[in-house]
């Protein structure tokens, strides 16, 4: 059993992958080929944004998003502390600080209702994680942005293709950031990420900071990064496209059938009724963690915890203050084990693994 099936997807996709593939090799085009630009018309649609900026990974994305709105040095930008490092090292990168607020217990998304007691003058962003695939409560951290003059970037890394109130994610607020990481779900075969804002002004900004700060050949008009995503990643993600629709649907049929299974025995991360995820992960909270682990390791069921630690508990950033202040954060680290999830999961699958899950619950 693989954690995520990706030579199963593979060999269904196998063809369109191979087609799309070798136009470019024929056409020869590997830095800014005409896949790029289909592909940024064929997101931007899907979202409903104005426009999509393909770049060279998730993180990328988000370091660029805040490049574009003027994050310098001394600034501040609000985020969640239960996430992938990512989320905070391009804050830091910019020499801006990160501030971090806890978590719902539910959902593990940030707590939107904490986010204004943290607003201060050197505030000048919110970046919200759609963790697990779904996000977090966009209209009420959008809210609190425009009572503040602030910018929102929502890091949907692992949300690509959810909905909030009928909205995809991506298109939430003013700028939406995903990652195509081999293992999201919808994801290349290298590295690779988009930007989305419906913003023109920004949408020009960020594009011309994607090519090392270009308006032009050689015409530099503002500081930038190499950051462009190349034509083959582009191309993969194309072909990945034709089933994306059908792996969304079959994600979501496998969560509720987890969800069936452990109904009223295993506590897990709740999807919110205004929400539709994408299931990046299938996660579930356990006290005994250890146990669960090693049981499904016993069986061959790989698992993975998506995160051992809050993000200012690494050492890297403990400058920025870990205390009591995230404790639902601190508390979902030690309890959080993700499953098995993919589209081409088998229904046998998911019964082995969740009555292995079970099998430790009732010890």
């Amino acid at each position: 059993m693989e954690f995520i099936d990706l030579k199963s997807q593979y060999q269904a996709l196998r063809t369109q992958i191979h087609t799309r593939m070798q136009a470019v090799l024929d056409h020869g085009n590997y830095i800014m080929g005409p896949e790029v630009q289909e592909l940024e018309g064929r997101l931007a649609s899907y979202t409903g944004a104005s426009d999509c900026i393909t770049v060279a990974s998730g993180t990328e994305a988000l370091l660029i998003a805040l490049m574009a709105i003027g994050i310098q040095p001394g600034d501040e930008v609000i985020t969640t502390p239960f996430s992938f490092i990512a989320t905070a090292e391009v804050i830091a990168l910019l020499g801006a600080t990160p501030v971090f607020v806890d978590i719902e217990p539910d959902t593990c998304n940030i707590n939107a209702t904490l986010i204004e007691e943290k607003v201060t003058p050197r505030t000048r962003a919110i970046m919200p994680v759609s963790l697990y695939g779904q996000p977090a409560d966009m209209d009420q951290i959008n809210a609190v942005a425009q009572r503040h003059g602030l910018s929102v970037i929502e890091d949907g890394a692992q949300s690509f293709g959810a909905t909030y109130k009928g909205r995809k994610s991506c298109n939430l607020s003013a700028i939406g950031c995903t990652s195509f990481f081999p293992s999201k779900p919808l994801g290349c075969y290298g590295d690779g990420g988009a930007i989305f804002t419906s913003d023109r002004n920004l949408a020009e900004a960020m594009r011309e900071i994607r090519i090392h700060g270009q308006s032009a050949r050689y015409v530099h008009t503002r500081v930038g990064v190499g950051g462009r995503m190349d034509t083959l990643q582009c191309a993969v993600v194309l072909a990945k496209l034709e089933r994306f629709d059908w792996e969304l649907a079959q994600r979501r049929r496998i969560a509720a059938r987890y969800d069936d299974l452990f109904a009223g025995r295993i506590d897990t991360v709740r999807q919110r009724p205004d929400c539709e995820g994408v299931f990046a992960q299938y996660t579930i909270r356990v006290a005994n963690r250890a146990d669960v682990q090693a049981e499904l390791r016993e069986r061959k069921i790989p698992v993975a915890v998506h995160y051992p630690a809050p993000i200012p508990a690494q050492a890297a950033y403990a400058k920025y203050g870990y205390d009591m202040h995230i404790p639902v954060a601190g508390e979902m680290t030690r309890r959080v084990i993700s499953l098995p999830m993919g589209p081409d999961l088998d229904d046998a699958s998911v019964e082995r693994v969740a009555a292995a899950v079970l099998r430790v619950a009732a010890r």
